[in-house]
């Protein structure tokens, strides 16, 4: 029986209407699959939550489940912010981003870490009489950050060491290769975070690393060896910089938080980690990690950093190895200690002798089989390469045939110095040479190379490749020194150092001050060789590296054990007390060296100076500030009652019947920003005054400052208010102003004084730094 037309008809549009919405369907699905899913930091406003939920964990997942019926989520945070964090795409993240109750959706960010003698360098060793008594230190926890911990080093050995402090929460997280027993009075907790960073590579790979806190870098061993390892006699590197290898607060404990992998650092586990270890009760945070500057209030790094100082917490961070180019500094928020790295007064000489007969001096860490004596043929890396930048050594770029049996010269920089050493060895070449160029200037740099290799400073550098360029048959000898101590002058700027101004914040001066970042001995991994190559199959128990990451550890232990001796004094305090006790000269009166330049280094390389622990145990005055300060500071930067909520988590409304300016906010330094007239030569030679205020504390015992001012910037006046304070109580508070009066200079020009207060006894010093623009 035929149906009627008009039921064919039907028939017909209902099949049409199911394809169509099949396909449109399909379509949208397609296009939800098809994007890319990133891990977000949702901070949620607390203050907010529907009185139909009993707790906050339902909400977030009530929140999450309305943009993303099929997201998790990864961590829960207490204290860095109130939310969590999870996987979505894009347009989830924009649908979440419009519910009630969401203050920001943050797309994640990976984070790069910033990759013995010191204590006898910093005036540790001779002056144990004037250190505070161990069991304040050992009161004292260490929160580090980082890659994890190999917790049978020598450096964790707790022997001495009294009960555990009371006050503390953490715990030993029992993972992979790792378990509760791992941890003792030394190291007090280890914890790992990886839930953003599978989330992000997947799963990991427990062939290739620990799914716990057992560090399978070597970076992480090594900052927290150098911030708090106990003593361990006869400790070097392949007999290298041999001696008592220890801390700077060797009775201080330590807790580790393993947030960066070998895939890097990701923002989602360094939150979870900073919430942890605020809540386990570390006293002092250090924190080896970088990124791209961004705004305070979408930083996590700024975000952790301000509540873990909100709980009497000092963070310690690496400024980065982005120098020595202007502005390109890492953790520049004014509640943070940015350290910059300095060399010591040791280092590792090796000869290179070429057929001229003239010898140089480089450095290396090499200590395998040596060169033969007799001169071998000496070649450069771009002559023997097909490669436009075959001179950098990269994988796979030199040609065998042209290498094989003879010293290759490579150019510094584009991938790691030990990494070159290997391609030459694998191409063929007997040797290699690691040449500077004006960047890195006469930084050297010594590594523990696969094969006989040196690095040379670049003026040495040019005077090889010129030889090597004009001569038929250019030869090298290479001679390895071993170690060489009471080398001058010590410390310099590193190269690689980063370095001011201060993008973000023009009128806040960073890096705060300098500490040993060069050739530093410390703890290492067990499971990879010191150059962390995967074909280096030697195994250490200590290892020299170098970069700002090494430098910050070497401030959190100082902290520490200022800490230990003032229980009382807050973040603020002990930064200040490490900043206005750093030196910025020799003891011959010339400023200290920038060793990219060779020439003196200013407050934009070295910030306040050179720490000088001994020093800051007795600091005279400092510059305190509080939560109330940081909250002003933001009012100076015009930020919004939301902005303030997502960077400091409080409600807080700035007065607009109030005058906030950054001029006024109470660092120990001073960063001074001022106007090129307009104008050819910058224009009228009007003067202009701007005016910035402090208030100091007393910290010691009564008496009376005054101030002076040494000054290299002729076109500027500076006038201190009031020129004498006197102190008779503790803690008492003094405040004055600086005018500085100005005349136009043309744009890009810089210049630098010194602020001093002195009782006789205590100098108290700020660096001021003045730039045109």
């Amino acid at each position: 029986m035929r149906s009627p037309p008009i039921f064919n008809t039907l028939q017909t549009l209902l099949l049409l209407l199911m394809i169509l919405f099949s396909s449109s369907n399909t379509e949208a699905e397609k296009h939800t699959i098809h994007q890319p899913k990133k891990t977000y930091i949702i901070h949620m406003d607390k203050s907010t939550m529907p009185a139909t939920f009993t707790d906050h964990l339902s909400w977030f997942d009530s929140s999450l489940k309305s943009a993303s019926p099929s997201a998790e989520i990864l961590y829960t945070y207490k204290h860095v912010a109130h939310g969590f964090s999870t996987r979505l795409t894009p347009r989830e993240a924009d649908t979440l981003a419009k519910q009630p109750g969401i203050l920001s959706v943050i797309p994640e960010l990976r984070y790069k870490l910033h990759t013995t003698r010191t204590p006898e360098f910093l005036g540790l060793e001779k002056t144990t009489t004037l250190l505070p008594a161990s069991e304040q230190q050992s009161q004292v926890v260490i929160g580090v950050l980082d890659t994890g911990v190999w917790p049978e080093l020598k450096s964790l050995d707790d022997t001495g060491l009294g009960p555990v402090p009371s006050t503390w929460k953490g715990e030993c997280e029992t993972g992979n290769n790792m378990n509760a027993s791992s941890c003792n009075k030394k190291l007090v907790g280890a914890r790992f975070f990886s839930r953003g960073y599978e989330a992000a590579l997947g799963a990991i790979d427990l062939s290739t690393e620990s799914k716990s806190a057992r560090d399978d870098d070597g970076h992480g061993s090594h900052t927290l060896t150098t911030a708090a390892g106990s003593a361990v006699p006869e400790a070097s590197l392949f007999g290298l910089a041999s001696g008592t290898a220890r801390g700077m607060a060797t009775q201080a404990r330590v807790a580790v938080y393993k947030v960066c992998w070998l895939g890097g650092c990701f923002t989602s586990d360094i939150a979870a980690g900073i919430d942890k270890a605020i809540e386990d009760g570390v006293n002092v945070l250090s924190m080896s990690i970088g990124g791209s500057l961004m705004e305070y209030y979408r930083d996590i790094i700024a975000i952790g950093s301000f509540t873990a100082t909100s709980h009497g917490i000092l963070v310690s961070t690496s400024a980065g190895n982005g120098g020595p180019s202007p502005g390109s500094l890492s953790n520049v928020a004014p509640w943070i200690t940015t350290v910059g790295a300095g060399t010591i007064d040791r280092d590792f000489p090796a000869y290179i002798t070429l057929g001229t007969g003239k010898t140089y001096t480089g450095a290396s860490l090499y200590n395998g089989k040596p060169l033969s004596d007799s001169p071998l043929p000496l070649v450069y890396a771009g002559n023997a390469s097909n490669s436009s930048v075959g001179y950098l050594c990269l994988q796979d770029s030199l040609i065998p045939e042209k290498v094989l049996g003879k010293i290759v010269i490579c150019e510094r920089g584009g991938n790691p110095r030990v990494e070159k050493g290997l391609v030459v060895k694998l191409a063929g070449g007997a040797g290699m040479i690691l040449a500077n160029n004006e960047a890195f200037g006469e930084e050297l740099v010594a590594d523990p190379h696969l094969l006989p290799a040196v690095s040379l400073g670049q003026k040495s550098s040019q005077i090889l490749k010129n030889y090597v360029s004009s001569s038929p048959n250019p030869t090298a000898k290479i001679a390895f020194l071993g170690t060489h101590l009471e080398v001058q002058p010590s410390p310099v700027v590193a190269a690689f150092s980063s370095r001011g101004p201060n993008p973000l914040t023009p009128k806040i001066l960073k890096p705060d001050l300098i500490a040993p970042g060069v050739n530093i001995l410390a703890g290492w991994t067990g499971a990879v060789g010191p150059t962390g190559l995967t074909v280096d199959n030697r195994h250490v128990s200590f290892n020299i590296i170098s970069g700002t990451s090494m430098s910050c550890p070497h401030v959190s232990g100082l902290a520490a054990i200022l800490k230990g001796a003032h229980p009382q004094w807050s973040p603020a305090a002990i930064r200040s007390a490490l900043m206005t006790t750093a030196y910025a000269s020799y003891k011959n009166g010339e400023t200290i060296q920038d060793v990219a330049t060779g020439q003196p280094a200013t407050p934009f390389d070295y910030g306040a100076g050179h720490v000088d622990p001994v020093a800051a145990l007795d600091p005279g005055l400092v510059y305190d500030a509080d939560v109330d300060g940081y909250l002003n500071f933001f009012c100076a930067l015009n930020y919004t009652s939301f902005q303030i909520k997502l960077a400091a988590r409080r409600d807080f409304a700035c007065d607009p019947k109030k005058e906030y300016r950054v001029e006024d906010f109470n660092y120990p330094s001073f960063a001074v920003p001022l106007e090129t007239a307009s104008g050819i030569g910058g224009g009228s030679d009007a003067p202009k005054t701007v005016k910035y205020s402090r208030v100091l504390t007393n910290v010691g015992a009564a008496g009376i400052y005054k101030a002076s001012v040494s000054s290299g910037a002729s076109s500027v006046k500076i006038v201190v208010e009031p020129e004498t304070l006197s102190f008779a109580e503790l803690y008492e508070k003094k405040g004055y102003t600086v005018s500085f009066t100005y005349t136009s200079m043309p744009s890009g020009t810089s210049s630098f004084a010194r602020l001093e207060w002195t009782d006789g006894k205590h100098r108290v010093v700020s660096p001021i730094a003045f730039s045109w623009t």
